[in-house]
């Protein structure tokens, strides 16, 4: 592979990775045509450990949505206080005068008090909300409310009304979906295409799904929406990760049939969060699918939204985490100093990461530590102008041996600069 990628490096790109992800490909993983829908400042501002960030950051965040290709960001609960509502007008205003491509939707329960605050948002901003109405639809919601169906479906026809009586677009939201029984979801999920609701939102309001389960009730849902006849109503996949399979549910969904799919910014949101929009974008981008979407912002959208929430990051999180593309040990490390060495960046960036850091802002790391090997060293040193004499080398090496962690730049610093002059700066 040359440094441009154009060529393997004694053969071609698919001669250097076997694939066995598109291995008996049934077709298209998924359509172009699918899109994104950031739930950040709504479900993930109620996560317990986050604060509400300032309109300033909200509107960063705004801006970086729209960078990114996200198609519609729900941006908030209108009817929960006036500081709700006013922020909630001021990111349209935003959206309006910056000319943002990005659609604006406000959540609501199925209660008429929760929705006319959005008609208002969008009569004064002057553009439309689509309202995303919420009604628990499991018999151990029903339960614990004492519900049943027939009050669940009077609120939810009434709900809906306001919005398509108002001329802007509805999704209706069964919560807790994937906990529903198929019966009340074919009744509920008629009822709001008979009064106009152009999207059904399937939510696995707990992270109880699995990816088989994933498939059975976005199915079940196409089977409806088929023999209501409304062709034209889209299928929303909002998803938690209490299992830990918030991300590839997501994905599962979008194979099964969705057409929109809803994450958070670094998975903040509920308990353990929601599906993390940048590692779906992430993971879409790596399939061939988003060839055409610039995330060079993805970075910047997750440290903005750590910052406005307060929210720290896991060292090993994907892509943005510390030490998402950093190693210590020789071998992983020796192999990308022999790619960087043929002067293959493409070959240096995928032999040890199945994610390439150059394509994402980041760049491959190598460290010092326990572990490592003679090529750390010298590689850490000459990146950094220093002269790999022998003895350097060595003691670095003692050093980093009898060490219980990986040296800080200041630790071998130390070390280079008890060697005099043995440690000069190179010339450049």
């Amino acid at each position: 592979m040359s440094a441009n990628g154009s060529n393997g490096a004694n053969g071609s790109k698919g001669d250097l990775i076997y694939d066995w992800n598109e291995v008996e490909r049934r077709g298209p993983v998924i359509p172009h045509t699918v899109e994104f829908f950031d739930e950040t400042l709504r479900d993930g501002l109620q996560n317990p450990s986050v604060t509400d960030p300032s309109i300033e950051k909200k509107l960063e965040l705004i801006h970086l949505m729209d960078k990114l290709g996200i198609h519609e960001a729900d941006i908030g609960l209108p009817g929960s206080s006036q500081r709700a509502f006013d922020d909630c007008l001021r990111i349209c205003q935003e959206i309006v005068s910056s000319k943002l491509k990005i659609k604006v939707a406000c959540a609501g329960r199925t209660v008429v008090s929760d929705l006319t605050p959005m008609v208002e948002l969008s009569q004064r901003a002057g553009i439309p909300i689509e309202i995303y109405c919420f009604v628990g639809s499991s018999p151990i919601r029903a339960l614990a409310e004492d519900w049943d169906l027939e009050l669940i479906k009077k609120r939810s026809a009434e709900a809906i009304d306001v919005g398509v009586k108002n001329g802007l677009p509805v999704a209706y939201v069964t919560e807790d979906t994937t906990r529903s029984r198929p019966e009340v979801l074919w009744e509920l999920f008629r009822m709001a295409i008979d009064r106009g609701s152009r999207r059904l939102c399937i939510c696995d309001t707990v992270g109880h799904s699995t990816p088989d389960g994933v498939q059975n009730i976005i199915n079940f849902t196409r089977a409806v929406i088929a023999g209501s006849g409304a062709n034209d109503v889209g299928i929303d996949w909002h998803g938690h990760n209490d299992r830990g399979l918030g991300l590839v549910n997501a994905i599962w969904a979008l194979e099964s049939g969705a057409d929109r799919v809803h994450g958070t910014a670094l998975g903040i949101g509920e308990r353990v969060g929601n599906a993390q929009m940048e590692l779906i974008l992430l993971n879409l981008k790596l399939l061939g699918l988003l060839e055409r979407q610039d995330l060079t912002h993805l970075l910047e959208y997750c440290r903005v939204a750590a910052d406005a929430v307060g929210w720290d990051v896991a060292i090993n999180y994907p892509l943005f985490g510390r030490d998402a593309f950093r190693t210590a040990t020789g071998v992983h490390a020796a192999a990308i100093i022999k790619a960087q060495s043929k002067g293959d960046s493409w070959l240096a960036d995928r032999i040890y990461s199945g994610v390439p850091a150059g394509m994402f802002g980041r760049k491959q790391e190598i460290c010092i530590g326990y572990m490592s090997g003679v090529s750390n060293v010298k590689f850490w040193l000459e990146t950094r102008n220093i002269e790999p004499s022998s003895e350097l080398i060595g003691a670095i090496m003692a050093r980093a041996k009898e060490s219980d962690h990986i040296l800080t730049d200041e630790e071998v610093m130390t070390v280079v600069d008890a060697t005099g002059a043995k440690g000069a700066a190179l010339t450049t």
